[in-house]
């Protein structure tokens, strides 16, 4: 995965408030027990994380300071900052996803509103409430903003057992913009009905969301950028594909409950199963073409 060392990265799409204090200074799920639940049921789950239904006022986060707050502004200018460091990795993946589904859009009639992301450290304020990290990424519809603790790219890898690699972490920021695209489209709604399992709306949602992150991994290479009008993201080759691949099977519903409660169960599902993730990413990436999402028939 590269991106073209000279390109100029657009940081007013990404938020950085790693560090910053949360206003109110109580947050949704804290640590200890409640956090890992929240963390099975959360990750990924494209809503806020109020809708979790858990709370136990955590402590506030720690004050903001020079060397933690907003590096991505300061930090993050060029192709080559995102070839060479996480944090403008992201900022990156998000600048190639906006210019995906804006030109997407106008070729459909249509006009795309952009969604922010919020790169935050331990607990955030949203407008679908305060979270902590434990939640996993998470798209809030109230607010239009993706909110990611780049923390969790190292659980990806060592809780939940990915082989990890950048095209990994693009796939998780893939996905949640692939719910924004959802909430835009008025699907995402769907999965608010209160019904969990293999067959729930809920499920359905999670994998279309699968299925536009490959939609947009299958046309990132040739995705113009709006300031140079050459693509931001230069290669992006079978390995990385792979390490996508990787990734959405192992946060599939059946590979988290089997390692963390021994056991499987369906009808508990929010997500789908692994082999279900890969099936829908791969069904994005091979044709390229978002009518082809339609879990929902």
């Amino acid at each position: 995965m590269q991106f073209d060392d000279d390109a100029r990265l657009d940081t007013s799409e990404v938020k950085d408030v790693r560090g910053s204090r949360i206003p109110g200074g109580r947050a949704t799920v804290g640590g200890g027990i409640i956090g890992f639940i929240a963390l099975i049921l959360g990750v990924f789950f494209g809503v806020g994380p109020d809708q979790l239904g858990l709370s136990d006022g955590g402590e506030e986060a720690p004050a903001a300071s020079s060397s933690s707050a907003a590096q991505v502004s300061r930090d993050c200018r060029t192709g080559a900052d995102a070839n060479s460091r996480q944090d403008c990795r992201t900022v990156a993946v998000v600048n190639s996803l906006q210019d995906y589904w804006r030109g997407e859009y106008a070729r459909r009639g249509g006009t795309y509103a952009p969604a922010s992301t919020v790169l935050f450290s331990r607990r955030v304020s949203t407008a679908c409430g305060a979270a902590s990290s434990a939640v996993g990424p998470f798209y809030c519809p109230g607010d239009r903003r993706v909110y990611l603790d780049l923390g969790f790219f190292e659980e990806l890898r060592t809780k939940f057992g990915s082989g990890g690699g950048p095209f990994a972490q693009a796939y998780v920021v893939a996905h949640e913009y692939g719910h924004h695209v959802q909430n835009l489209m008025g699907t995402l709604s769907r999965a608010q009905d209160g019904r969990i399992g293999a067959d729930s709306n809920a499920v359905r949602v999670e994998l279309q969301a699968d299925c536009y992150a490959g939609v947009w991994a299958r046309h990132a290479t040739t995705t113009p950028d709006e300031s140079t009008g050459r693509p931001l993201l230069t290669r992006l080759d079978d390995t990385d594909i792979r390490d996508g691949l990787d990734a959405a099977a192992a946060v599939g519903d059946d590979r988290i409950q089997e390692r963390f409660q021994g056991r499987v169960t369906p009808e508990n599902w929010t997500h789908g199963s692994a082999e279900q993730r890969r099936q829908w990413f791969h069904t994005g990436y091979r044709t390229g073409d978002m009518a082809q999402c339609n879990t929902f028939r």
